[in-house]
């Protein structure tokens, strides 16, 4: 048995039907006063990529401040984190969101152990 998913005790069929302004009233308080200041024209544009492409198209970009969106539901995205493109799939869960939440910017460093000239010890060892 699926697990049907509810925002803000609405269904996801709901959620698909409803009017944008509907929408923003749902959301926390930063996203709604974001959303009703206007969007950004490259937030615009991504909207519009969003709206003319197909399904199983991956969408690329370099929006990431961009609150995800109903319409914005099963699509696929490629987000830039300043190197690389990370694949993302949008869930209803995510609804309400940054996309670059999704997206990290900073890996965790890991270290190898100390080589030659490291420690002060080493300074006298052949490298030969």
């Amino acid at each position: 048995m699926a697990k049907i998913f509810y925002f803000h005790g609405k269904t996801w069929e709901e959620m698909k039907s409803m009017p944008l302004e509907e929408f923003v009233k749902m959301l926390p308080a930063r996203q709604r006063r974001s959303l009703k200041r206007g969007q950004t024209e490259a937030e615009k544009n991504l909207i519009k990529t969003i709206r003319g492409s197909k399904p199983d198209k991956t969408i690329r970009t370099h929006v990431r401040s961009i609150i995800i969106l109903p319409e914005m539901v099963g699509k696929k995205f490629a987000i830039h984190d300043g190197k690389d493109w990370n694949m993302v799939e949008i869930m209803p869960e995510m609804l309400g969101h940054r996309l670059g939440e999704f997206s990290l910017t900073r890996e965790r460093v890991t270290h190898s152990g100390p080589g030659i000239g490291a420690t002060r010890g080493t300074k006298f060892i052949s490298v030969k």
